[in-house]
């Protein structure tokens, strides 16, 4: 097991501060995860140049801002300020290889209840990063299920929120999966269509064709999702369908893949014991994973709005 580097640094409410001495009181750690809100970002070395990108940055602090807007949370940092926020810990860092970054707003105080003074309670924003590794361009591939839990609903706990809650519904269901001897659930939403994996959106090939679930399907609106969908369309020249997709239509699929900040793309092999195609990773997944790989690097120097540097 690779050794955890611990950071230098962490961002908290505009101002960084060194790891050791950023504290918080035991009570109130429950009372964060609560209320909590949060991105995962990942930042990409160009093997060459040896800059650092950071993914889609703008976008990721766009979407923070959107669910704190939805659990009522005051937003005390723009998106600019949280994207020279994150830049600026990378750099105290000094961090040049892959990282991965998670953003937390969450409410400060003590108490915690149902009651009207909730929503003036004050918004902290913390940030912290670490080294991380990648398994592009080339995966491999995982042994899926279908869960029994099923994904939450927009009229439950809305999945367009991204709020630390919400992961306790693909906890449980990959904690089943794991019990059950496969690597990860899929997770069917309330009217028994394809939603998601836990972190995960999902894709299928069928015949030539690269189907999704729409993002009323009650999923996550995934950054990622909507970048493999353009790289897909655009570059590919690949048709992408998004729309809701049977269970049956898993085991019938030529392809499967997953994609998100943490999983980027990864294939699936299997789903309930079902051989997807020949079992190996297909055709479109290794294109579409190269392709991810070289846009998110800087090798590829197109979308360079995508891209944010860190150390320019």
């Amino acid at each position: 097991m690779a050794e955890v580097t611990i950071p230098r640094y962490l961002w908290l409410d505009g101002e960084l501060h060194p790891w050791e001495t950023a504290m918080v009181h035991v009570s109130l750690l429950g009372h964060a995860t609560v209320s909590g809100v949060f991105e995962g970002i990942r930042g990409y070395a160009h093997p060459r140049t040896g800059e650092l990108y950071l993914f889609r940055l703008r976008e990721h602090m766009q979407r923070l801002l959107d669910s704190m807007r939805l659990v009522r949370m005051k937003t005390p940092h723009s998106v600019d300020e949280l994207c020279r926020g994150l830049v600026q810990l990378v750099r105290a860092n000094e961090y040049r290889s892959d990282v991965s970054a998670l953003v937390l707003a969450y409410l400060d105080g003590l108490s915690w209840s149902f009651a009207s003074p909730e929503l003036q309670r004050p918004t902290r924003v913390i940030m912290r990063c670490r080294p991380t590794g990648s398994k592009l361009p080339e995966p491999e591939g995982i042994a899926c299920c279908v869960s029994s839990w099923t994904r939450i609903s927009d009229t439950d706990l809305p999945p367009r929120i991204k709020c630390v809650s919400n992961y306790h519904n693909s906890r449980m269901a990959a904690m089943q999966a794991q019990a059950d001897g496969y690597d990860q659930p899929i997770l069917l939403n309330s009217r028994g269509k394809v939603a998601e994996a836990p972190g995960a959106c999902v894709f299928i090939v069928r015949r030539g064709v690269v189907h999704t679930p729409a993002i009323t399907s009650e999923i996550l609106e995934s950054i990622t999702r909507a970048s493999l969908i353009e790289l897909l369309r655009e570059v590919l020249r690949i048709q992408v369908e998004e729309r809701e997709i049977d269970r049956t239509e898993l085991y019938v699929a030529d392809e499967v893949f997953l994609c998100g900040t943490a999983w980027e793309v990864t294939p699936v092999t299997s789903v309930d014991r079902y051989t997807i195609g020949n079992g190996q990773v297909g055709e479109v997944t290794q294109q579409i994973a190269g392709l991810y790989h070289d846009i998110v690097r800087g090798i590829d120097s197109r979308y360079s709005q995508w891209r944010t540097p860190v150390w320019a």
